[in-house]
C-alpha cells in the first residue's frame, strides 16, 4: 500500500528525577521547558532514513514497527527527522522525549481519528524496555515528558498514579559535570529500595520537594557521585535538588530570585551550567501541508 505524502511535527519536552525508579519501579518526575521536535515524513520509495542525529536508530525502529502498519512500511520510504535541545546522556530523560515525540509524529501520520495519549506513552516504554534504554520503561519519565508538571507513577504496571501542574514561575538549574567519572552501577539503586520507598511515598503525598532531596542523597551514595553540587544548591536557596536520572546531571528546582546564587554556586565546580523553566505543557503535535 503507498501512500501520498505526508507529513507530521511532534514536540515534546524533557524532565528531571523527583524519584529514581530503578530500585522499586515506582518513580516521579517533573517536566523542564527543553524540548525534542520529531519529524516524520512518509514518501514513496522503501526504507527508513534518518535525516538528523546518530543515536537512538534502534529506539526509533521499535516505535516506527508499533505504530505503523506493517504494509505501510514495506511500500513506502519513512523520513525521520530528531532535533533536541536535551544533552544525550545525562540523566535528562532525552530517550523518553525522543520515544514520545517520534511515536506521536508517526501516529499523526497514520490515524485520522484523535490519538490516544495512552496508547502514545505505551509505546514509548515498551520500545525503551525493547530498546534496552531503560530497565523499568521509565514510564515516569515519559508521563512527565507528554503531560508536564509533576507525574508520579508505577513503571512496571504502567500506571499513571499523580500528576498535578507546577507553579509557572520555577526554574531548574542542571549542572551538568565535566569529566565526570563513568555511571555508577544503578543495580546497586536497589539495595536502598526501602529509602527509595520512603521517597515514592512523599511523593505520592505530593512533597516533592523533600522526596526530590531524599532521593539525591540515596542516588548520590548509591552512584558513588559528588553531593557538593547538590548541597551548594541547597544552602543558596533551591527547594531541591539531586542527582537527576542516573546521572551525572544535577538538577537543583528554585523560584526566580534564588536562581543566580545557585548559579554562582554551581560554577565553582568543573561543568556546564543549563537553565530551563518548568514545563506544564502538554505535548503537541501537527500534520505538516
Amino acid at each position: 500500500m503507498t501512500r501520498t505524502t505526508r507529513k507530521a511535527r511532534a514536540i515534546v519536552h524533557g524532565a528531571i528525577s523527583i524519584v529514581n525508579a530503578i530500585a522499586t519501579g515506582q518513580g516521579s518526575a517533573l517536566g523542564i521547558s527543553l524540548k525534542v521536535t520529531a519529524e516524520v515524513e512518509l514518501q514513496k520509495g522503501h526504507g527508513v532514513r534518518f535525516v538528523t542525529g546518530k543515536n537512538g536508530h534502534r529506539l526509533i525502529n521499535h516505535i516506527i514497527q508499533k505504530t505503523i502498519p506493517k504494509e505501510v512500511i514495506e511500500n513506502n520510504m519513512i523520513i525521520i527527522k530528531v532535533d533536541s535541545e536535551i544533552p544525550i546522556g545525562y540523566g535528562l530523560k532525552s530517550s523518553s522525549a525522543v520515544s514520545n515525540a517520534v511515536a506521536l509524529a508517526c501516529s499523526q501520520i497514520e490515524r485520522e481519528e484523535d490519538i490516544n495519549d495512552h496508547t502514545i506513552l505505551e509505546v514509548a516504554a515498551l520500545s525503551s524496555l525493547e530498546a534496552k534504554v531503560s530497565l523499568t520503561g521509565a514510564y515516569d519519565d515519559a508521563t512527565a515528558c507528554y503531560f508536564g508538571g509533576f507525574t508520579v507513577t508505577d513503571n512496571y504496571s504502567r500506571r499513571l498514579i499523580r500528576r498535578e501542574e507546577a507553579p509557572e514561575n520555577l526554574y531548574a538549574i542542571i549542572f551538568l559535570p565535566r569529566n565526570a567519572p563513568r555511571r555508577g552501577d544503578v543495580r546497586r539503586l536497589s539495595n536502598l529500595s526501602d529509602l527509595f520507598t520512603d521517597a515514592f511515598r512523599l511523593a505520592e503525598a505530593g512533597e516533592y520537594w523533600k522526596a526530590m532531596k531524599l532521593n539525591g542523597v540515596l542516588a548520590s551514595a548509591a552512584l558513588g557521585s559528588t553531593y557538593l553540587p547538590v548541597m551548594a544548591a541547597i544552602e543558596r536557596g533551591a527547594l531541591a535538588a539531586g542527582v537527576s536520572g542516573n546521572g551525572p546531571s544535577i538538577a537543583a528546582v528554585a523560584y526566580e530570585d534564588e536562581v543566580e546564587d545557585i548559579k554562582s554556586a554551581l560554577s565553582k565546580f568543573e561543568g556546564t551550567i543549563i537553565m530551563s523553566r518548568i514545563n506544564n505543557q502538554k505535548a503537541s503535535v501537527e500534520e505538516l501541508g
